[in-house]
């Protein structure tokens, strides 16, 4: 084609990415990555350099890059400091490497790249991957135990609320909380509790009803109870008989985020378990949580890829959204506008669309714009040192859309993190679709919803506030162990 040219041409392996003598480092793992060949290094490599995580105006992936605007604190960034830890070539071939736990700082594990990444890249699994191997045999942070051990520190509270509201409040600074946000306070009542009431004043029913089993995930039931109560009358209401789980079981999400994965994969394990005659009916089992559902339709299969009754679990498991529009179910009605605001894992896995065909079934004007994660994201946003990076995610679309919001407008948001976040960084609180559905069913949708104005209480005696909280946190935290022993026993 170049007549009087001369040219040696490359050898087929030359300027490979990887070269026909890559040999990488490959670690036994927690996850089993079916979809890899069972490897976390070949799931890496997923990322081949798009750069579709370095958006600035649209979708989840990535909130931190779209905080920080640098490539470390990109999937991409992170993607490829993960592929060189297992090569061994620039950066030690070690998970005690302090390069890939610095990118992975401020990774909020929304899932946003797993949903929307061309190759699925999945950074909140290699996170809660390699921080289970990092702290090996090592004291995490402070946080880890107080957040990420939220099931247990809340069955200890549901003994005394009160007590441990007061605690929680006055020992943020031990527990590496940012100052600037308020601790969720712990309902009088659990929703079990409740739940519990009901059953035993209500008569048993005249004809059989469809069995559907409701999901107390730790945050409903011990936090927002009237959240699941709400699913329990609108369920009622449509004509099924709702249940419980035998036993208190946990979906173990705060633990991903700490990297606690042997007690995850234990959790799990149980639930499976207790499901089991559950699962072998085929009743459906509705989740309020999104991050909850996320598990057994993600991390659930992950862990156990070969297992039956996981497959099982995943496939019985659904949103409320889901479980209404598979049932084909003629809704109330509520002529409503509505802010809505979607979990990140809800996106990133179920998929919103379900959601947004009921409340449009409803009557509700919806207004669901791109925006992104809310900045919260599970404990990420109550930390002291990542608390600018969460409110700069949050302050890029959903927070000034709420603000902006007239008083008539409903606020909609099914996650735990996103409803603390608009609560705490707005004078609105956010609605759970339950709550929106018990609305229409009791007719009283048409009045204004009041601001919300909340004065967070201040010890009076600062010194006696933190020797009481260290006090309490020592006993709680005994009282913890004392509970995480019986119950691995």
């Amino acid at each position: 084609m170049n007549p009087g040219k001369v040219v040696t041409p490359y050898h087929p392996t030359e300027n490979l990415r990887l070269g026909a003598d890559y040999r990488p480092w490959s670690p036994k793992t927690h996850f089993q990555f079916p979809e890899d060949e069972g490897r976390i290094e070949r799931a890496v490599l997923r990322c081949v350099g798009v750069g579709e995580c370095r958006r600035m105006d649209n979708g989840v992936m990535c909130p931190s890059f779209m905080a920080t605007r640098e490539e470390e604190h990109s999937t991409r960034g992170r993607a490829h400091l993960l592929f060189e830890m297992f090569q061994g070539e620039a950066i030690p071939d070690d998970w005690r490497n302090d390069a890939v736990k610095d990118a992975l700082d401020l990774c909020l594990s929304c899932k946003g790249c797993k949903g929307e990444c061309p190759v699925n890249v999945d950074m909140a699994t290699y996170k809660a991957e390699f921080l289970a191997h990092y702290y090996e045999n090592r004291i995490r942070p402070v946080q880890a135990y107080t957040m990420g051990w939220i099931h247990w520190w809340s069955r200890l509270a549901e003994l005394a609320p009160g007590v441990a509201n007061l605690l929680m409040s006055i020992s943020k600074p031990i527990a590496g909380i940012a100052p600037e946000r308020r601790m969720p306070r712990y309902a009088s009542k659990t929703f079990l509790a409740r739940f519990g009431e009901r059953a035993r004043m209500r008569a048993p029913h005249a004809e059989p009803h469809t069995r559907v089993m409701l999901w107390p995930d730790t945050f409903n039931n011990h936090f927002h109870p009237d959240t699941a109560m709400a699913a329990v009358e609108v369920l009622e209401h449509l004509g099924y008989h709702v249940t419980i789980p035998s036993k208190r079981l946990c979906c173990g999400r705060p633990l991903y985020d700490w990297g606690f994965l042997g007690m995850a994969k234990t959790v799990l394990r149980e639930t499976i378990d207790v499901l089991r005659p559950a699962l072998d009916e085929g009743i459906a089992i509705v989740g309020l949580e999104p991050s909850c559902i996320s598990v057994f339709r993600d991390e659930l299969h992950n862990l156990f890829p070969n297992d039956a009754y996981a497959k099982k679990l995943a496939k019985a498991a659904m949103t409320l959204s889901e479980f209404l529009e598979r049932e084909k179910i003629e809704l109330p009605q509520l002529k409503r506008k509505a802010l809505v605001q979607a979990h990140c894992h809800h996106s990133a896995i179920m998929k919103f669309d379900a959601e947004e065909r009921v409340m449009k079934k409803m009557g509700l004007d919806v207004d669901h714009p791109d925006s992104g994660c809310c900045g919260m994201a599970g404990a990420f946003g109550f930390e002291r040192d990542k608390y600018d990076v969460s409110v700069r995610v949050g302050e890029r679309v959903i927070l000034p859309k709420v603000r902006d919001a007239s008083s008539e407008t409903l606020i909609v948001a099914d996650g735990f993190s996103c409803r603390e976040q608009i609560a705490q960084r707005t004078n609105r609180e956010a609605l759970h679709l339950a709550q929106v559905l018990q609305l229409a069913i009791r007719g009283d949708g048409g009045g204004d919803f009041p601001e919300r104005k909340v004065i967070e209480p201040k010890p009076l005696f600062p010194s006696l506030g933190k020797a009481l909280a260290i006090g309490g946190g020592i006993a709680m935290f005994a009282g913890l162990i004392a509970l995480v022993r019986r119950w691995r026993t």
